[in-house]
C-alpha cells in the first residue's frame, strides 16, 4: 500500500520524539524496509539531510555547504561544513557594481570551456590556503570542517527537516518501486480492488497504487473494493507525482498470460502462442505451436476434460475461447482460423508486401450450410480471423461465387450477402452484435401439443404425451372411481 501523508508524519513524528532513542530508530528503520521496501541506508540518509538542512536554517550563514553525520551505534550527530578547493583560473571577474550581485553564485564558460565560479568564502577555499591544511589537496577536492554541534533548533528549522524527510522517503519509495515492478512489465499481477472513479479502476498491489483505465477493463464486468484481481502490468512510468503502473484486462497478451499460468508447456517452451486476436468479454481466437513434434499444442492448451480452457473462461467472465493449431503455410492458417466453420478451400489473391506495408489477400469459399458460422455474429468470426492472421479474407459461396463478407486486419468488416443467396435471409442478424442466426426452437404457448399417436408409424403408440391426454385420462378415472362408490353405497343402504 502506498505511504499516505499521515503515515510519513507519524514516522516523522516518532524519529523527531525519539530522536536519539536508538531501539525506537531501529524499530522505525526495520519497519520501513520491511513493510514499505525502503532500504535502511536510505531512510538515515533522509535524517541526516534534514538535520543538516535544519541546522542552516538556524545556526548556518548564507551560502554554506553544511552536512551531518548520524551515529546509528551511539545516537550522536557530527556536522561538518564543506568547501570546495579553487585558484584564480576558476574564479569570476567581481562584479563592479555591488548592487548587480546575484544571490546565486552562478557559472560562466570561458573560451576554452573551462567553468568559472563566483568566490565565496563560505563555499570555497583557495589552494594556496588549502595546502596548509593539506599538503597534496588538489583543485575541486572537497575539505571537510567540523561544526559546533546543536540540538536545539527552531520551529522554522523542525519544519524544514520534517518536509526534507517526507521528500527522501518518498523517493526512496519510488525508487523501491521500479525496482520492484520495473521487471514485471508484461506480467501478470494479483491485487486488490481499491475504488473506481471516472471510469478507472485503482488497485491496490501493496507498495503502490496501479490504474486500469476504462479502455482496458473487460466490457459488463464489476468490481467491488476489496475485491481480488488478477491482470497484466502493460506499463511502468515514472512521473513528477510518482510511479504510474497501468494495468490491463482486455490486452490480448493477458490472455496469453493466463494460459501460460495454467499450461506449464508455455512456460518451459514446449509450446509457444503466434497470435492473439481478442474482443474482450465477447471472444478471442488464439494460435499455438508445439516446438516438440510429440506434442499436441490444441490439447495441451485445453486440458484435461477441457479443464485449462475452463479456467481462463472462468477468469475472463465467461468468454469464448477458439484454440487453433499455427501454420507456416498460409492457406491451413486461414482456414483453420474460420474455425469452427468448416472451409472448403482457400485461394490467395495477393501474397503481403512487408516493404509496401500490403497485407495478404485471400478469398475463402464456404458451403450454405457454413456461411453464417464462418461470418459470425456481427462478422465477428471472419473479423478475428484476419486479426489473427494479418490477412484480408473475403468470404464467399461455394456454390454460386457470390462474395459474402469481407474482413481487413485491422478489424474491419463488411457483410454483403445478396438476397437470393441462402445467408441472405439473416444478413440483418449478422450484421447485429447482439443478433443471432439460430432458429427458435421455443413453442408457442398457444398452440397445442401434438399428439405423436396419430402418427401409424410411431412406436410409442397409447403413451401418454400431451396434457390434453393426460387430463382425458385422469378425468375417466374419476368417473369411474364415483361410480365405483355410489354402487357400494347403495348396497350398504339395502
Amino acid at each position: 500500500m502506498t505511504t499516505t501523508k499521515e503515515e510519513y508524519l507519524s514516522y516523522i513524528r516518532i524519529i523527531e520524539t525519539h530522536m536519539f532513542d536508538l531501539k525506537v530508530i531501529n524499530a522505525v528503520l526495520t519497519e520501513m524496509e520491511e513493510e514499505r521496501g525502503i532500504p535502511r541506508a536510505k531512510m538515515i540518509e533522509a535524517i541526516e539531510q534534514s538535520l543538516a538542512t535544519a541546522y542552516k536554517k538556524e545556526f548556518g550563514k548564507r551560502g554554506q555547504i553544511v552536512t551531518a553525520h548520524f551515529d546509528l551505534a551511539t545516537g550522536n550527530v557530527n556536522f561538518n561544513q564543506i568547501k570546495i578547493v579553487v585558484d584564480e583560473s576558476m574564479l569570476r571577474a567581481e562584479p563592479k557594481d555591488e548592487g548587480l550581485e546575484s544571490e546565486d553564485e552562478g557559472t560562466e564558460v570561458d573560451a576554452d570551456g573551462i567553468k568559472k565560479v563566483r568566490f565565496d568564502e563560505e563555499k570555497h577555499i583557495m589552494i594556496d590556503v588549502a595546502r596548509m591544511i593539506k599538503k597534496d589537496v588538489i583543485l575541486g577536492e572537497e575539505l571537510i570542517f567540523p561544526l559546533e554541534p546543536k540540538d536545539d533548533f527552531g520551529r522554522i528549522a523542525a519544519q524544514t527537516a520534517k518536509q526534507v524527510i517526507v521528500q527522501k522517503i518518498r523517493e526512496a519509495e519510488k525508487e523501491s518501486a521500479l525496482a520492484e515492478f520495473g521487471q514485471k512489465s508484461g506480467d501478470i499481477v494479483v491485487g486488490h480492488v481499491q475504488r473506481f472513479e471516472r471510469g478507472n479502476l485503482y488497485v491496490d498491489l501493496g507498495r503502490v497504487t496501479a490504474i486500469m483505465p476504462y479502455d482496458e477493463q473487460i466490457p459488463g464486468e464489476r468490481y467491488k473494493p476489496g475485491e481480488r484481481i488478477r491482470a497484466i502490468l502493460l506499463a511502468v512510468e515514472e512521473t513528477s507525482r510518482g510511479i504510474f503502473l497501468k494495468l490491463s484486462r482486455s490486452h490480448p497478451d493477458f490472455l496469453a498470460g493466463l494460459f501460460a499460468i495454467e499450461a506449464p508447456e508455455l512456460q518451459t517452451g514446449a509450446i509457444e502462442v503466434k497470435a492473439v486476436a481478442r474482443e474482450a468479454g465477447a471472444r478471442s481466437k488464439i494460435a499455438v505451436y508445439a516446438n516438440e513434434q510429440h506434442i499436441d499444442p490444441v490439447g495441451s492448451m485445453v486440458g484435461q476434460r477441457g479443464v485449462r480452457v475452463s479456467t481462463v473462461m472462468s477468469e475472463l467472465g465467461g468468454e469464448k475461447i477458439d484454440i487453433i493449431e499455427w501454420s507456416p503455410i498460409p492457406t491451413e492458417f486461414i482456414e483453420d482460423s474460420l474455425s469452427p466453420a468448416q472451409v472448403m478451400e482457400v485461394k490467395i489473391v495477393a501474397e503481403p508486401n512487408t516493404e509496401k506495408g500490403e497485407r495478404g489477400h485471400a478469398i475463402a469459399e464456404v458451403a450454405p450450410d457454413q456461411q453464417s458460422l464462418a461470418i459470425g455474429r456481427g462478422g465477428q468470426n471472419v473479423r478475428l480471423a484476419a486479426k489473427l492472421t494479418g490477412w484480408k479474407i473475403d468470404i464467399v459461396s461455394a456454390q454460386t461465387g457470390d462474395a459474402l463478407a469481407e474482413a481487413d486486419a485491422d478489424g474491419t468488416v463488411e457483410i454483403d450477402a445478396p438476397d437470393d443467396s441462402p445467408i441472405g435471409a439473416e444478413i440483418d442478424a449478422l450484421e447485429d452484435e447482439t443478433g443471432t442466426t439460430t432458429i427458435s426452437t421455443e413453442s408457442n404457448e398457444d398452440e397445442p401439443t401434438k399428439d405423436r399417436d396419430i402418427n401409424p408409424d410411431s412406436e410409442e403408440e397409447d403413451e401418454i404425451d400431451t396434457p390434453e391426454e393426460a387430463e382425458e385420462i385422469i378425468g375417466n378415472e374419476i368417473e369411474i372411481a364415483e361410480e365405483t362408490i355410489e354402487e357400494e353405497l347403495k348396497k350398504e343402504t339395502e
